[in-house]
């Protein structure tokens, strides 16, 4: 057999987006079908539900719990204010009185006379969901959100941080190849996304932040930096929720690690357009990658002709990149794809390819140690 599926990142010129925009909870949709958007247009909104406070009521007034019914002020579903008389009670003929104070802004959510306990909701938290991309709205989900379609190239990276975000495509080195180092930062950075070569170093991307840049989109990312510019090690967790003041898009892997040539070209090629980022990744199941979209005028209601990336086999001439040792990070093209099991170092048997690598050097690697590029 000399066919068959590996998964793969996209780096593709043209590609007619989709994104569903959905809200947590139910709530209200402020678009319609067929309305211009950009990435900052709300599309939806909703009021999540605002945390609870306990406050052991009993406790304070120095009753029981079953009295507590009798020195509330408030009733359930009642408002309060933060620093608001909620239950008060007397002792010795009134001489003496207790109080107990709201230590929130909110309303009564329950009052026990098991526990003693008043829990205090506090105020409803207003949550918007934005467009992400420019484009159109192609369909609404009632109360629920919408999705909204655009043309654009479209680069998958292998790990990002920081959350959505937009600026205008920035390239600072010289090529590929080159470091991108606190040095290429500067005022003219401002609200840009900046494309870098084959690393980031630590110091850039705190520059970057200084300077307040959007984004970076980078080879590679020490994961030393990584750890001490996070505080924590990540694990694997799923990213993307981080407010460091920047977005991250890594495009190969951890290390030095020149950026696919494909990708560079692309990005330099689209210098001053609009990209529109996302550095949420998950590498457990229900894979997230990191993401760059460029989006550029076109009418999504026209079909055309392509390929589906899911669906194409890997064949000899396709370009792959290796993403285990000992050639992590190299790219290549698929030379031979032999049908039989072969048996492995670690003396199992699985099915390989061999690869040329951009030097013209050949390897035999297992088929699940790549993954496909788009072409």
């Amino acid at each position: 057999m000399g066919h068959a599926y590996t998964p793969g990142l996209k780096v593709t010129e043209k590609v007619l987006l989709t994104k569903k925009r959905i809200l947590p909870l139910k709530g209200e949709v402020l678009v319609k079908v067929g309305d211009k958007v950009k990435p900052d247009t709300v599309v939806a909104r909703t009021l999540l539900p605002g945390n609870v406070e306990p406050f052991n009521v009993a406790n304070v007034l120095g009753i029981p719990p079953e009295d507590i019914m009798y020195h509330m002020l408030r009733k359930e579903g009642e408002r309060v204010k933060q620093g608001e008389v909620i239950a008060k009670s007397k002792s010795f003929f009134g001489l003496f009185s207790s109080e107990c104070k709201s230590k929130a802004e909110g309303s009564v959510e329950s009052i026990s006379s098991i526990t003693g306990q008043v829990l205090i909701r506090g105020n409803p938290i207003p949550v918007e969901i934005k467009a992400y991309l420019e484009g159109e709205v192609m369909e609404v989900y009632e109360r629920e959100g919408v999705a909204v379609s655009s043309w654009g190239s479209f680069i998958q990276g292998i790990f990002g941080i920081g959350g959505e975000t937009h600026g205008e495509i920035k390239v600072v080195v010289k090529d590929n190849t080159e470091v991108l180092t606190d040095k290429l930062i500067d005022r003219e950075c401002k609200d840009k996304v900046i494309v870098g070569g084959s690393l980031v170093t630590a110091d850039a991307l705190k520059k970057a932040i200084s300077m307040e840049a959007k984004g970076i989109v980078v080879g590679g990312f020490d994961d030393k930096d990584l750890r001490d510019f996070l505080g924590y090690d990540l694990g694997v967790a799923i990213t993307g929720s981080e407010e460091l003041g920047i977005t991250l898009v890594v495009t190969e892997g951890f290390g030095q690690i020149n950026m696919a040539e494909k990708t560079f070209s692309l990005l330099k090629s689209k210098q001053g357009k609009m990209a529109c980022i996302n550095g949420a990744t998950q590498i457990r199941a229900g894979v997230i990658r990191p993401e760059v979209v460029i989006p550029y005028a076109g009418d999504v209601h026209k079909k055309e002709a392509k390929e589906e990336f899911e669906n194409i086999g890997l064949t000899e001439g396709y370009p792959v990149r290796v993403i285990r040792e000992p050639y992590f990070g190299h790219l290549g093209k698929v030379s031979a794809l032999p049908p039989a099991l072969q048996k492995l170092e670690s003396e199992s048997s699985a099915r390989v390819l061999e690869v040329e690598f951009q030097d013209k050097t050949k390897a035999i690697i297992p088929r699940a140690n790549v993954e496909m590029l788009e072409e």
